[in-house]
């Protein structure tokens, strides 16, 4: 959808600004100088509550509300008395879609508008299938979720109601365009938001997945409150997610955050991007299966952490390894950035304090001291985190038209 723009100065603009302001708070997403919400129950808030996080009189928040109750785009939420009436986005608002691919796995969820998850799925996948298998995979389970809704479609095209869609890849991106195939195969050189247009019928937008766990944490999660933090997500790869002032901070290219290929040891092993002794390669995933082949073979990673919890002292020094060189990376990039909070996410995250006690004394080892006791936090939001985070993402992005109300909420994500 499309609309034209309000001349900026103009009181159509000022209103426009307004209702944004409003929106965004609806949505979960904190006003640059205003008063930090806590978590609501159904994401319902007080028209009061709204006045003191956006800053806006209340009389101007209530006209604001009775315009978008008006064009069905909030409701009155249930069991709400009248000077206390809460308000939420209204589910009549239409849908988003967040996809969020990893190298062994895609996850969809449809959401509602204000960016609540209503139905998801993950499944397992190979490893390096071409991105317009991929894509049709996860625009079947999209479909299926629909159909689960209730949610009506035409054939191989996403129901109208869904008004935007976030897309999470691992890997670096910029302008849209895939790059590396040796760290995302099957995807390197795709302008992956025309692709997954193409496929799904419906605007894109397009980000790293450590980017969207990221801005999931901060919104949702353990970063929640905080105007700095980093993600850190650990499976089959590595990689970080920066947030800075309340927005993800992407690079000049939309790079920053590689952390995984970090060289920690020039003659360490060779790493899937063709360097030595990058920090994924101690961290991973596989790194961990590799290294109790012997011992576990053709264990999971979470046969491993349950031969940790139950003594094997193998299992543990293998994550407690992981750990000390995840807290050498987390010392470089807290000393650039100094975070608020680190938060460690992704698959290896399960091991909960067998990695990260160790990580921290790597922290603490390499960081400078006035950084070395910053937090390093699980995921609250664990496997989840990157969808939830694309959820978000296309929540952000959506344009809501109705009586004349039109949206388009929030600059680009780290832009």
């Amino acid at each position: 959808m499309s609309s034209v723009s309000p001349a900026p100065g103009s009181t159509a603009s000022l209103r426009t600004a307004n209702q944004r302001r409003v929106l965004s708070v609806l949505r979960g997403r904190p006003i640059e100088h205003h008063e930090e919400l806590p978590e609501h129950e159904g994401d319902s808030y007080t028209q009061a509550e709204l006045a003191r996080a956006t800053g806006l009189a209340p009389a101007t928040v209530s006209s604001i509300v009775r315009e978008l109750s008006t064009a069905g785009l909030l409701e009155s939420a249930p069991g709400s008395g009248r000077r206390g009436s809460s308000v939420r986005m209204a589910a009549g608002a239409g849908h988003v879609l967040g996809i969020d691919f990893g190298h062994s796995h895609v996850a969809v969820a449809m959401a509602d508008t204000a960016g609540r998850p209503l139905r998801e799925e993950r499944r397992r996948v190979r490893a390096g299938q071409d991105h317009h298998t991929a894509l049709a995979q996860a625009r079947d389970m999209a479909l299926s979720l629909a159909d689960a809704l209730g949610l009506p479609h035409e054939e191989d095209r996403l129901p109208g109601s869904v008004h935007h869609v976030g897309l999470g890849l691992p890997a670096p991106i910029t302008d849209d365009v895939v790059g590396s195939s040796e760290i995302f195969p099957g995807w390197e050189g795709v302008d992956a938001r025309a692709a997954a247009q193409d496929c799904l019928g419906a605007p894109v937008s397009v980000e790293n997945d450590a980017n969207l766990g990221a801005l999931a944490e901060h919104r949702r999660g353990v970063a929640r409150g905080h105007g700095s933090s980093v993600f850190v997500k650990i499976s089959s790869g590595a990689g970080a997610g920066i947030i800075i002032d309340g927005e993800v901070f992407r690079g000049a290219r939309g790079t920053a955050g590689e952390i995984g290929h970090l060289t920690l040891d020039e003659q360490g092993p060779i790493c899937r991007c063709g360097s030595r002794g990058c920090l994924e390669a101690y961290t991973s995933v596989e790194t961990v299966q590799s290294l109790m082949a012997v011992q576990l073979p053709e264990a999971t990673l979470d046969d491993i952490i349950e031969a940790a919890v139950a003594g094997s002292v193998a299992a543990r020094r293998v994550f407690e390894d992981s750990g000390l060189h995840l807290g050498w990376g987390l010392a470089s990039i807290v000393n650039l950035v100094n975070p608020d909070v680190v938060v460690v996410g992704g698959d290896m995250a399960r091991a909960g304090d067998l990695l990260l006690e160790s990580a921290r004394i790597g922290l603490r080892r390499h960081a400078l001291s006035a950084v070395a006791q910053t937090p390093v936090l699980a995921s609250r939001l664990g496997e989840r985190a990157s969808l939830l985070g694309a959820v978000l993402l296309a929540a952000d992005r959506t344009e809501l038209v109705g009586d004349g109300v039109s949206q388009s909420l929030g600059p680009p994500v780290g832009g």
